[in-house]
């Protein structure tokens, strides 16, 4: 049974997707991670785990909930019941709780973005040290009035439902991250010194193709980009019409997402070189580094205001995605409608979310979750899909709005590469502490 509200184009499908993929992990991971491992050489791994994951995987998510019609819960079930067995509800239960997980600890670090946002626009973001600045933040309680407004501003989005919410604001917003970091990327290139910036980017080391760790962070990058997490891709698919060619709109949003990472890698650290900082990941970048770097920049406050609006931008299109499966899971199981289910969501969040706004309780959080129940879910999802429901099942609907059939190589691959390599994901994550 369809959802009541679906996309309305093709276009703004892929870009609802990229929403949900383009996140933190482009912006202050990947340029990182980018110039650790080997520079350019990086990018063989990368691109190759990219290109699998977003072929089998995102098509894998779409696919499964385009046939099912509903989000993880009803989609497993559906699986389950293919082969006779009921459980599928209650296994769909974990990725859902991957992703309002991830969306209690998001909200916060959004409510960081938007309240550096503000402190751009009115000054106060270069009145004080940027590290004491973003402390304030990043105290318990710290953020609350910002992290109100994140959660509040996503469930007002939510409201509009699929068409006038979701896919109307993916519209805007995403065009208008990439041509704000764009914009960003070409002044940084005309600063003194990022030529040694762009060095460390793309000048490869190829040794580093010899590095197991190369091919881990690669690896997990790459998953973890393309939010593969057995339910928020599940869940827009399930808003997918069947005129609709799965595997392109998946590749395209692989490609786009690809394309943001690449776009922050050139905006950041050419930026962070010429300023003589150390190319820090994770908070301390875009928190700490980043607003010294622009109070030294000619117009660096209209930069630092432009940045922090696009990494918003980037941040609430993901919470729409997060929230939304979860909304649609309390709509189909507790038979709410909309607005009560963005409600009980929303509440849900900040209830959990108020108690974790210290960056160390939040860090913790974020581990505990990103490390064990997101690649956990994003396993069982992989297996629900091409093991239980099975590739002959899947492949019908991956076919489904195609002038070109997918033959058994897809269905090879999906099976003995992509799953084991979903399973290799969760096990190198808990060993390494995490890798996305």
């Amino acid at each position: 049974m369809k959802q009541s509200g679906n996309f309305n184009s093709k276009i703004g499908f892929i870009l609802a997707s990229v929403g949900s993929a383009v996140g933190m992990g482009n912006i202050w991971m990947f340029p990182y991670r980018l110039g650790t491992y080997g520079g350019a050489a990086f990018l063989i791994p990368y691109f190759l785990f990219v290109a699998l994951f977003g072929a089998v995987g995102l098509s894998g998510e779409f696919a499964l909930g385009r046939l099912t019609g509903t989000g993880p819960i009803g989609s497993y079930r559906y699986a389950m019941r293919s082969r006779g067995q009921e459980g599928g509800g209650l296994l769909g239960c974990i990725p859902l709780f991957g992703s309002l997980g991830i969306a209690i600890g998001y909200a916060v670090i959004v409510g960081w973005v938007l309240r550096s946002l503000w402190g751009a626009i009115s000054g106060a973001l270069f009145e004080v040290p940027s590290d004491v600045y973003f402390q304030q933040a990043a105290g318990s309680f710290g953020s609350l009035p910002w992290h109100i407004l994140v959660v509040l501003m996503t469930m007002m989005i939510l409201s509009g439902g699929v068409l006038k919410g979701i896919e109307a604001v993916n519209k805007i917003m995403m065009p208008a991250f990439f041509l704000l970091f764009l914009f960003i990327a070409l002044r940084v290139a005309f600063l003194d010194g990022a030529a040694e910036g762009y060095e460390y980017l793309l000048m490869p080391k190829w040794e580093y193709l010899l590095r197991i760790e190369t091919w881990v962070m690669a690896m997990g990058q790459a998953f973890f980009s393309l939010s593969i997490t057995g339910s928020g891709m599940i869940i827009y698919g399930s808003y997918l019409e069947k005129s609709e060619d799965i595997p392109h709109a998946s590749v395209m949003t692989a490609v786009l997402d690809t394309c943001a990472a690449m776009l922050a890698a050139f905006a950041i650290i050419p930026a962070v070189f010429a300023f003589d900082m150390a190319p820090n990941s994770g908070p301390p970048l875009m928190f700490v580094i980043l607003p010294k770097i622009f109070e030294q920049m000619p117009l660096g406050r209209l930069f630092a205001v432009l940045f922090f609006l696009s990494v918003l931008f980037a941040g609430v299109t993901s919470l729409v995605n997060m929230f939304e499966v979860c909304s649609e899971a309390a709509r189909k199981q507790l038979k709410l409608s909309r607005m009560p289910s963005i409600l009980l969501v929303g509440a849900a969040a900040l209830a959990v979310g108020v108690f974790i706004e210290g960056e160390q309780i939040l860090g913790r959080w974020m581990d505990m979750i990103t490390i064990y129940v997101v690649p956990f879910g994003a396993l069982l999802g992989a297996v629900m899909i091409y093991w239980v429901l099975g590739y002959p099942a899947i492949r019908k609907e991956l076919n489904t709005g195609r002038d070109t059939p997918l033959g058994n190589t897809f269905g090879f691959v999906a099976k003995y590469i992509y799953v084991p390599l979903a399973a290799l994901v969760l096990v190198l994550g808990i060993l390494w502490g995490g890798i996305g």
